[in-house]
């Protein structure tokens, strides 16, 4: 954005009104002419869904029907339910289990978390608090878990130690036989393992834990299974690759983002529990003002008793509508479509002298850098960053950063039904020239 149109959001609060015609020309010269770039093809900077027509057509339905999905007996309420029953069946989780709608990923691992915290608690957590539980919890996970796994875990109270990072190796998925061993080293010292969660695909590299094998040790260690799958849950649906996350289904509660790969318009994420009884339990509370009725407005269940909001969106409407148009068959394609682009880059990159891979490709996140011989780690890590700068300065593609095992790269997660293989190519040949260019005038 140019500094004139950045001044623009500083003006003050209004008072007196402007002609809506107005308001919408100087929303289309500032907001709409400088989105995030999400929806355009070559953005791979951060995992996230490139939306679809259907969907921002939904949610203009969805602003002017207007429902809070608090609950209720209404139209939107049943929706929400039906789209989190179709998310069940995705996963493969049983009709019983329970679920609700959330603003994203973040959200739905937190209320996971909870649940999951007052299930093995030993103690009413609810009533009495977190000091009232008699052996800490501990929660285990792989050292690349996303960072909303420790927000949670602080903000339930039981502080970041609590949350066990075990090391990865080379195939950068969560070592089991080093998760065996700190378990018992923390039943020795008077700790309480409670969790454990496996990534149904890293946000760093796409790695996938070994699902089946963490379902078997859970059901030994008698943990709660979590599953943080808003990376690659919904590999479950691809016909190509669904043998990546078996043992999925057999959780105990999955974090899932439907504005991931279903490419819903922001924001939608989805938490189910297997045990509905424990979710319930974790969040409901009796309130004058919502008694249920037996006819009316308010007889049918408030969804709000299986979260942390009391208002919600309608957020259901996106999803469903968009998989109504598509089909569910469709959306399994492109995500084996986006995964086939993830490992043609990879060989793109390998047959490029200048350029090398970071970390082992396996699904839609590929991690390279501009090789730079000759420099040291932090010559090649402001080098590459600078390439990162410019490619989403020049307009050619968004692309983030990270650090897998201490080496600092360059990271395309291709999350995008837009995407199309020549512009990978264009994102290699340009990658190449730049660091070229950089490295010489250096």
């Amino acid at each position: 954005m140019p500094d004139k149109i950045r001044r623009t959001f500083q003006a003050s609060l209004p008072h007196s009104p402007t002609p809506l015609s107005d308001v919408y020309r100087e929303v289309a010269a500032t907001v709409m002419s400088y989105p995030m770039g999400n929806i355009h093809p070559r953005f791979w900077a951060w995992y996230m869904g490139s939306s679809n027509f259907t969907g921002a057509l939904a949610d203009f339905l969805a602003a002017v029907q207007g429902s809070n999905l608090g609950g209720g007996n209404h139209a939107a309420a049943r929706m929400d339910e039906q789209v989190v029953d179709w998310c069940k069946q995705m996963v493969g989780f049983p009709a019983s289990s329970s679920g609700s709608l959330v603003s994203g990923g973040s959200m739905a691992n937190t209320v996971a978390l909870i649940v999951a915290r007052n299930v093995k608690a030993g103690v009413d957590v609810r009533e009495r608090g977190v000091a009232a539980i008699e052996r800490p919890l501990r929660f285990y996970a792989s050292d690349q878990l996303h960072s909303c796994h420790r927000k949670a875990i602080e903000a339930m109270g039981l502080g970041n130690r609590a949350l066990q990072r075990i090391p990865t190796g080379g195939d950068l998925r969560l070592d089991l036989e080093a998760l065996r061993a700190v378990i018992a080293r923390d039943r020795a010292a008077g700790f309480q393992p409670a969790c454990v969660i496996g990534s149904a695909g890293t946000v760093n590299t796409g790695a996938i834990d070994d699902l089946q094998a963490i379902a078997d040790l859970a059901v030994t260690e008698d943990l709660w299974f979590h599953v943080d799958g808003c990376i690659g849950a919904l590999i479950a649906i691809a016909p190509d690759n669904c043998d990546r996350v078996r043992g999925l289904e057999r959780a105990d509660s999955i974090a899932l983002d439907p504005h991931k790969w279903l490419h819903a318009p922001f924001e939608v994420g989805c938490v189910l529990v297997r045990d509905a009884v424990a979710h319930l339990a974790s969040f409901a509370v009796e309130q004058e003002y919502l008694g249920k009725t037996p006819r009316g407005l308010a007889s049918a269940d408030w969804l709000y008793e299986y979260g942390l909001q009391t208002s919600r969106g309608f957020r259901a409407l996106k999803v469903w509508m968009t998989l109504k148009q598509h089909g569910v068959i469709k959306f399994g394609r492109l995500i084996d479509q986006n995964i086939a682009q993830g490992h043609y880059l990879d060989e793109l990159i390998a047959s490029e002298p200048l350029l090398e891979i970071v970390a082992r490709t396996t699904i839609n996140i590929v991690c390279f850098r501009y090789r730079a011989p000759g420099l040291d780690e932090e010559a090649v890590k402001s080098l590459n960053a600078e390439i990162m700068m410019r490619l989403q300065e020049d307009g050619t593609a968004a692309i983030s950063d990270t650090t897998v095992h201490g080496r600092y790269c360059l990271r395309v997660a291709i999350n995008n039904h837009r995407t199309r293989r020549s512009d990978l190519e264009l994102l290699v040949r340009e990658v190449v020239r730049l660091g070229q260019q950089i490295a010489h005038k250096g």
